[in-house]
């Protein structure tokens, strides 16, 4: 008797996945279509029964806020179908733990959601794209992914989509979830997970995010001007990517005083990518002294994270003690 497959949702969206290498512009470019990545895929179709959707041919840079909100809109019209077991996106990895965030952040479902993408482009030696493919599709397909959240899996491991981020430039293991690690693996055939991860924010669903929200970077000797240039274009919302434990020069102080009284939300993250950050010290520009002006402090998200929850949240018109709320939570 032939044992009915699960059906997945596979949406293709571009990145290095589907780039080979073209001898005229002198790198890799997108080339490949979903039929052919997943034709690179050999005894995927065993697992689980594939759709594949072309739903776009972007390299990660290329990923806006509105292709994230209309990649999500499609993501819950495909929730919904009764006979879809999970969804895998294949995307640029350059920008793939944005877009994994904001829809870990803004879809609720039991079913899984599943990215991937490549490190290494078809043309190369090592094409890393066919084998995270299947393994996606076997986690996407797996009773145990169920009620688990958005994930990513990249050479067999697997991540919560609200922790993971690339931390290496070219490396195939470039994925990691800082300090906690993944929360489970695929071993051959099987999916195993060893953590579920706990806490998780409850879900924010604007009608669309709020834009523009900056990221302001900080360094030794910086002051405020692209603070002040940022207030001046009309951004929504500034997150400052702070030293250490949410720390930042005494120059940038004066910049985030005109943030505040300006009405606009000013949120405090690190730059070191881990770890809370506190209003642990009182000196000039320390943290205590910041949350006094009233900045927010993003806790442990490091800054791509609090600027897509801050879009969010702009989106759904909370206010700034509303915001601080949802931070400090």
């Amino acid at each position: 008797m032939r044992v009915t497959r699960p059906l997945v949702a596979a949406l293709f969206t571009g990145g290095t996945i589907s780039m080979r290498m073209d001898a005229h512009e002198g790198g890799a470019v997108p080339s490949l279509s979903a039929d052919e990545i997943l034709g690179a895929a050999r005894g995927i179709d065993e697992i689980a029964e594939v759709r594949a959707e072309q739903w776009g041919r972007y390299p990660g840079p290329h990923m806006t806020v509105e292709r994230q909100w209309a990649l999500r809109a499609r993501v819950l019209e495909v929730l919904a179908e009764p006979a879809v077991a999970g969804v895998v996106i294949t995307h640029g990895t350059d920008t793939l733990e944005e877009t994994a965030y904001l829809i870990a952040r803004s879809v609720a479902s039991d079913k899984p959601v599943v990215f991937t993408g490549a490190m290494r482009a078809a043309s190369d030696l090592g094409y890393d794209g066919p084998q995270n493919l299947i393994d996606s599709v076997r986690v996407a397909a797996s009773e145990e992914a169920r009620c688990v959240g958005t994930m990513v899996v990249m050479g067999g491991r697997v991540f919560a989509g609200l922790e993971d981020t690339k931390s290496h430039t070219h490396q195939l293991d470039a994925f990691e979830a800082p300090g906690l690690g993944p929360i489970g693996v695929v071993d051959e055939d099987r999916v195993i997970f060893r953590r579920r991860v706990v806490g998780t924010p409850a879900v924010l669903a604007p009608d669309a995010p709020a834009t523009p929200v900056d990221i302001i970077a900080t360094w030794a000797g910086c002051d405020s001007r692209l603070l002040d240039a940022s207030l001046a274009s009309g951004a929504r919302g500034v997150v400052v990517a702070a030293m250490g434990r949410g720390n930042v020069p005494p120059e940038v102080v004066p910049g985030i005083e005109r943030w505040v009284a300006a009405g606009r939300p000013v949120v405090i993250a690190s730059r070191a990518g881990r770890g809370r950050v506190g209003r642990t010290y009182a000196y000039p520009g320390g943290g205590r002294k910041l949350s006094e002006l009233g900045a927010l402090f993003a806790g442990s998200r490091r800054p791509a994270q609090a600027r897509i929850d801050l879009m969010l949240g702009l989106g759904a018109g909370l206010s700034v003690e509303e915001l601080r709320v949802l931070f400090d939570g």
